[in-house]
């Protein structure tokens, strides 16, 4: 049984005021091709679907498209809620959508019943887990010691009514330890949230959602898929893809990737600012950009100076001898007789190590002069 693994997807994402709801529309479609190349029996989606527990109406409507279009292929779909979802708002319609094959985890109410799909080999048992915390078994389960967020996926797996002899599968969404997090992920405090690998003992395959590098726990018995999109700069040199594990008799399995190629990538780059206004290399120019100025001086504008080029320009920063740390830093005496040129020069030249250049100090001036004309 081939089973096309994803997750994370967090439609009506926005990063630095952008949308990138286009983005998320055409990986999506990305995925239907695979579907349509690969034809696996079923498509698990591991959580985090929305970016956030209210989408947008833009986000709810591109989930549509995409589960009708899973549909037209008679495609069994399993999808469960993240951290991110609502679980009420995405079981909305579950028991009307199963007769479309769309199977949606209910709010976890202490019982697990698992879908089950058949292949040559016979039956494969697949449990959809949504995201736990140790409070949401303590409801269902009082007597129960759930402490620690181990205890609680242990306890729910524990009254999961799992036959040993067939092939068991299970979607979750929960950090496993291990595993390497990324910036743009929930991060608990003192890593309360980690989950130990052994409690998916029971399990010939495990499809994992919450973090978006893929990864491996131990071995691809225990996978995370990883977002189809980069969701930060930290993910910059990720390779995104899909996952396929295929099935075979108990306890045989292939587990492979497919890479994704998004309509603009994420890119973190350095240099000058005059080394980027000259180069205009193409790729950098359509992609979502992260710059590092290399400058010893603060470039007046160059944000949007920049975005002249860079259209999709997220982010500046600048790695110099003051961010180092490791410039001079110049002392200021401020005295009632310095102009306000005087003070702003020694107040920079004081932060950044060095002094204020001359096509720094004609900018500063009409800038001030023109500030003083519109209080008179």
């Amino acid at each position: 049984m081939k089973l096309l693994h994803l997750s994370d997807l967090h439609l009506g994402k926005r990063i630095k005021n952008f949308s990138l709801l286009e983005d998320q529309a055409y990986i999506l479609q990305a995925i239907l091709t695979i579907l349509d190349e690969e034809r696996p029996d079923a498509v698990l989606i591991a959580g985090d679907v929305y970016d956030r527990s209210t989408p947008s109406t833009e986000a709810v409507e591109l989930l549509d498209r995409f589960l009708v279009s899973l549909a037209e292929r008679a495609l069994p779909v399993l999808l469960i809620s993240g951290n991110h979802d609502s679980p009420e708002r995405l079981a909305f319609g579950a028991q009307f959508l199963e007769k479309s094959k769309i199977y949606i985890s209910p709010v976890y109410n202490g019982t697990v019943t698992p879908v089950t799909l058949e292949d040559e080999f016979g039956p494969v048992d697949i449990y959809l887990l949504p995201f736990l915390k140790p409070m949401h078994i303590r409801r269902w389960f009082p007597e129960e010691p759930a402490e620690s967020y181990t205890d609680a996926i242990a306890c729910a797996i524990a009254h999961m009514d799992l036959d040993a002899s067939r092939r068991n599968v299970l979607i979750t969404h929960q950090f496993v330890t291990g595993a390497e997090r990324c910036d743009s992920e929930d991060v608990s405090v003192g890593g309360t949230d980690n989950v130990d690998a052994a409690v998916f003992a029971p399990f010939d395959y495990v499809a994992l959602g919450h973090l978006h590098g893929p990864q491996n726990i131990g071995d691809d018995r225990i996978r995370y898929c990883g977002t189809p999109l980069k969701y930060s700069f930290s993910e910059s040199r990720q390779e995104k893809s899909v996952t396929l594990a295929e099935l075979g008799a108990k306890g045989r399995r292939t587990v492979r990737t497919i890479p994704l190629k998004p309509r603009r990538d994420m890119l973190e780059r350095r240099g000058s600012f005059q080394e980027f206004l000259e180069r205009r290399i193409p790729e950098e120019q359509e992609a979502y950009l992260h710059i590092i100025l290399t400058d010893e001086s603060i470039v007046p504008d160059a944000m949007n100076k920049l975005r002249t080029v860079y259209p999709n320009l997220m982010g500046l920063d600048y790695d110099n001898q003051r961010t180092r740390g490791g410039g001079p830093r110049a002392s200021a005496e401020v005295t009632a007789q310095q102009s306000p040129m005087e003070l702003f020069a020694a107040f920079y030249e004081q932060q950044n190590g060095v002094p204020l250049l001359d096509v720094q100090r004609e900018y500063l001036a009409k800038k001030m002069k023109q500030v003083q004309e519109a209080e008179e």
